[in-house]
């Protein structure tokens, strides 16, 4: 393990001690903000300057209700407490809207004369009155917060910032400059790990075990993960104890960190079904369809819903461009969307692999071409999707006829106007890119566009592998067209063009 509190960015531990203030931290799951509080807790505790308790209140996700949230807020101190060695404040018979505040009062006057610290996690579970009370009490306190009188520092910690849970628990009502609850000194975050912290990570088990790893697959596991650090170590973990024996002293190669990826894809470990859960929410699911299709949108990234994708780490800006937080969750998430129509795809019975057994991209588009035209219309209808219809569609009917035998790797972004695929089946490479003709484009511009970018991909991926740039009409007057006019199929300069 790495220490994660020298991932923490615009954080001044001390300071919140020295100076009596409350403080935010936020960060996706996953990143390391439990490992950081729960050490952090430890070492204030092994010095004489402060005593400090670490704090779950996860119990009390979803109760909105004033009179059950607040007790159970107070029994998560007195279990914690316990688990510190700390002396157990009293729930006393104060009323909901006074207990925590009473308790905390109770519990500094029990630790005196040292300060307390408490370190609350999960905080963005609690909602509706229990949330309002929760702040309301600790800003009461806040303003005689001194030792044996009231915690002088307090950390709330969860994915989101406190402003967005507030405005969550206000139905979505921002909140007033002047709040009773503005009682921040900072907002703070945990990064991911940084390219050398991929290479330290490993470089301990190299210590204590003498097997290493090739550079390729340390690079490999960088540009997948793009230092997330759950994914990090469930690569390492699959690649180690999976794909090689657990005692296995073979050098861990590209190979192996492959298989690790396309292992931990395919059993949806915790981590990542959490992410195809988060699909459900509506506003994630129309910032995630925009960066598929790759629309130009200046307001795209600035949306409260991309801030809430932010928060939540699915998403990042790289290099000022919106996009997906890593090929991972690129691959995740797109097979989150295709799912449905994937089942709902029969079984292709036609013959879509070369003699060799190679895929016969071909025969595979000619066939989409078909299902298009026969299910397109009805489809769109059924599944509720806007502009990313074509791509998930496409993509689904790769996916099934696939069907785990290969794999595809995705890149879309917000900005890009397209979305590139690499499928590899049989250690053979295609190259297919998808585009949108829309009501203000010239097709002519959109053909042309687009054998110049899939050029460029295909250099990028593999200068020999067959290219198909595939382009779905969308204009309102192409609905009208007969389908013999909309689907077509050409070639020019070794890429063949698929008309849809």
């Amino acid at each position: 393990m790495l220490p994660p509190e020298e991932r923490l960015v615009g954080a001044q531990l001390h300071r919140y001690i020295r100076d009596k203030l409350y403080w935010v931290l936020h960060a996706p799951r996953q990143t390391g903000k439990t490992t950081f509080l729960q050490s952090w807790a430890r070492e204030i505790n092994s010095g004489d300057e402060a005593v400090a308790c670490y704090v779950s209140i996860e119990r009390c996700q979803g109760i909105a209700d004033l009179e059950r949230g607040i007790p159970g807020i107070c029994e998560a101190i007195i279990q914690w407490a316990g688990r510190y060695d700390l002396p157990k404040p009293s729930t006393s018979g104060e009323k909901p809207s006074s207990q925590l505040s009473a308790v905390l009062e109770s519990w500094s006057a029990l630790v005196a004369p040292k300060p307390l610290i408490v370190l609350f996690d999960e905080t963005d579970v609690l909602e509706g009155e229990t949330l309002i009370s929760f702040l309301r009490q600790l800003r009461d306190g806040f303003a005689k917060r001194e030792a044996g009188k009231f915690p002088v520092s307090i950390a709330l910690v969860g994915m989101k910032d406190l402003k967005d849970y507030i405005t969550q628990a206000k139905d979505g009502v921002p909140v007033n400059p002047g709040s009773p609850f503005n009682i921040k000194e900072d907002s703070t975050t945990i990064g991911n790990f940084n390219q050398n912290n991929v290479k330290q990570l490993f470089a301990f088990r190299t210590e204590e075990t003498g097997q290493k790893i090739t550079n390729e697959a340390l690079d490999y596991v960088w540009e997948q993960s793009r230092g997330q650090p759950w994914i990090v170590n469930s690569l390492f973990k699959r690649a180690t104890m999976r794909v090689l024996d657990e005692d296995s002293a073979e050098t861990v190669t590209l190979a192996h960190v492959t298989e690790a990826r396309e292992q931990m894809i395919l059993a949806r470990e915790t981590h990542l079904d959490a992410l195809a859960y988060r699909m459900e929410n509506p506003k994630i699911r129309k910032i995630i369809e925009s960066l598929i299709v790759g629309k130009t949108d200046p307001s795209l990234s600035g949306s409260e819903d991309f801030r809430l994708c932010l928060d939540l780490g699915l998403v990042t800006r790289e290099k000022g461009t919106p996009s997906v937080a890593n090929p991972i969750y690129r691959e995740i998430l797109a097979r989150q969307l295709t799912i449905g129509p994937q089942d709902a795809i029969p079984e292709p019975d036609w013959q879509w692999e070369k003699p060799d057994g190679t895929i016969d991209m071909d025969a595979l588009l000619k066939e989409f071409q078909k299902f298009w035209r026969r299910h397109s219309e009805i489809w769109e209808e059924k599944m509720n999707y806007t502009e990313a219809f074509p791509h998930l569609l496409l993509m689904a009917f790769l996916q099934r006829v696939l069907n785990g035998g290969g794999h595809i790797d995705r890149e879309y972004a917000a900005g890009r106007g397209r979305m590139d695929l690499a499928v590899e089946y049989k250690n053979a490479i295609n190259i297919i890119e998808i585009k949108l003709i829309y009501s203000y484009d010239s097709p002519a511009e959109v053909r042309e566009e687009g054998l110049r970018q899939i050029t460029k991909y295909r250099d990028k991926i593999n200068k020999n592998a067959p290219a198909y740039l595939v382009i779905f009409d969308r204009r309102p007057e192409a609905k009208s067209k007969p389908w013999d006019e909309k689907l077509g199929w050409e070639n020019e300069s070794g890429i063949t063009i698929v008309r849809c």
